[in-house]
């Protein structure tokens, strides 16, 4: 009688437990969606129909279709139709503000610059970084900007400052200098091995010149360690981007699939690395690095040992993005438009000859370099590293006449703002420096518009650090050699997290 009466109550847990199961994934697969999208309908705001746990999903994978390869520099650069051609057709389809959805992650997308000024500029921990982001930590998908959650992300700013920071990088000049004069020897090889005038796959130079930097300004002596953490960070990057499309989707982080398997050895061999060498400085003592700043900034927080560990390892994940990886980029494409185009190539060099002399780039020398700033301005118009800026409502709020419901995500398209007409002139999918001659503010109507790095007080902290990166190492390049694209170079943006060249960059190099 007693087995009878156990199995009974047995039964029904294990019947209240799926029930309860089901009420729950009922909830966040079909309640909680509808209830956004219907309270942002009721506003007047619309956008395709999602299915049940993929959302868009498929809608969006059948739109990015590959298109023909273009051989050789384009003379359009319109990277968002690339990369996101479902944007201009929902825009035409919905309106200026569309929503929807990747899963059940309800997203709505703003370009009004009314909007997006009042959004990126918002200081209020309501609205914080996206929770299928947060829970993600590790998969990089910040976009390079140091942004969290609540008290997390106060923390943060209160240990690298923007002015703890600028100080950092002009510490760093004769570190970025030593660098780029490695790299610059490593391409002198190259170019005599062959004979004058070599073909150079040129991404992978940029890395090992950012990678280095930033492994010695991060992590000072022990900056071999830093360069193999790094050299995991490249491939947990690689396998994040293989799932940005299905973040949304419930459970799919926690699935053992191959990817997922991936980048959880990734992660928690990226987590041991970082901790290892936390631990060796701390027996070694103090070091000027970005690392020590971490640490000492550190020792004021109030978090517990292990949300400390991970508050460590998540800054020096993201000083990867925003120090490392997007200079990287950002280089590569900077190099095939001067490639592309000789008369600006040949500006920049006159400047970099008149202004320095033959001396070594110091930071005066970099200040009066005003067309070399154009041209990289210009570069990171048509080629941000950041495709998205995206925010999380974490409470019910208001941005201008909208009222938006605690859940839903809102996006920007960094590339489409970059290159509206409206914006920037007829001429703004075209290669211009001379758009910069007066500066940002006089770039285009609205310059708050203008946001490579992000914008506002979650502005990317290593944005800095990446403009004296780029102008020592333009400098070097430019007074050492003469380069044009390589016959095999084909052209093909794509989304790896940050945007850079699907089948590399190759230049031909010659000695001057």
């Amino acid at each position: 009688m007693d087995i009878h009466i156990v199995l009974k109550v047995l039964v029904s847990i294990t019947v209240v437990g799926i029930v309860g199961l089901f009420i729950r994934l009922y909830n966040a697969l079909v309640a909680k969606p509808k209830k956004l999208q219907a309270a942002l309908r009721k506003q007047g705001i619309t956008g395709p129909p999602p299915t049940i746990l993929l959302g868009n999903i498929l809608e969006i994978k059948k739109s990015r279709t590959p298109k023909p390869p273009t051989c050789g520099a384009p003379e359009n650069h319109d990277c968002a139709n690339v990369l996101f051609p479902f944007f201009e057709k929902w825009q035409k389809q919905y309106g200026e503000k569309f929503m929807f959805s990747l899963g059940n992650t309800l997203i709505l997308e703003l370009t009004q610059p009314d909007m997006v000024r009042e959004i990126t500029t918002c200081t209020s921990l309501d609205l914080g970084k996206p929770s299928y982001q947060a829970k993600e930590r590790g998969s990089l998908l910040g976009q390079g900007i140091l942004t969290s959650n609540g008290p997390y992300w106060a923390h943060q700013r209160k240990i690298i400052a923007p002015e703890l920071y600028m100080d950092k990088v002009k510490g760093m000049m004769n570190l970025i200098t030593e660098s780029t004069i490695t790299m610059i020897n490593s391409w002198k090889s190259i170019v005599d091995s062959q004979g004058g005038i070599a073909d150079i796959k040129i991404d992978q130079h940029m890395r090992s010149f950012s990678g280095d930097v930033i492994s010695r300004a991060c992590f000072g002596s022990n900056y071999t360690k830093g360069e193999e953490i790094f050299h995991r960070l490249r491939a947990l990057q690689e396998a994040s981007s293989k799932r940005v499309l299905s973040t949304g989707i419930p459970g799919m982080r926690h699935l053992p699939t191959k990817t997922n398997r991936e980048q959880w050895a990734l992660e928690k061999e990226i987590h041991r690395l970082v901790l290892e060498v936390v631990k060796e400085r701390k027996e070694a003592g103090y070091e000027k690095d970005l690392l020590q700043m971490v640490l000492e900034g550190a020792k004021n927080t109030n978090l517990a040992p292990e949300a400390l560990d991970r508050f460590i390892v998540d800054n020096c994940k993201n000083i990867y993005l925003a120090g490392y990886e997007t200079t990287a980029v950002s280089a590569t494409w900077l190099l095939m438009l001067l490639a592309s185009h000789p008369e600006w190539q040949a500006r920049v060099r006159a400047e970099v000859l008149e202004v320095c002399k033959g001396q070594t780039p110091d930071a005066d020398m970099l200040r009066k370099m005003k067309q070399t700033t154009m041209v990289i301005h210009e570069s990171l118009r048509l080629y941000s590293p950041v495709a998205v800026v995206s925010r999380e409502a974490l409470k019910d709020m208001k941005f201008g006449d909208i009222n938006v419901p605690k859940g839903v995500n809102l996006w920007t398209f960094v590339l489409t703002l970059h290159t509206d007409p409206e914006i920037w002139g007829p001429d703004s999918y075209k290669f211009n420096p001379e758009r910069f001659a007066n500066g940002i503010t006089g770039a285009c109507k609205l310059p708050h518009l203008y946001m490579p790095f992000g914008v506002g007080p979650r502005v990317c902290l290593g944005q800095n650090l990446a403009m004296v990166e780029l102008k020592i190492l333009l400098s070097f390049i430019l007074t050492n050699f003469s380069f044009t694209l390589s016959p095999t170079y084909i052209h093909s943006p794509a989304l790896n997290l940050v945007i850079e060249p699907g089948n590399g960059v190759n230049l031909y190099v010659k000695k001057l």
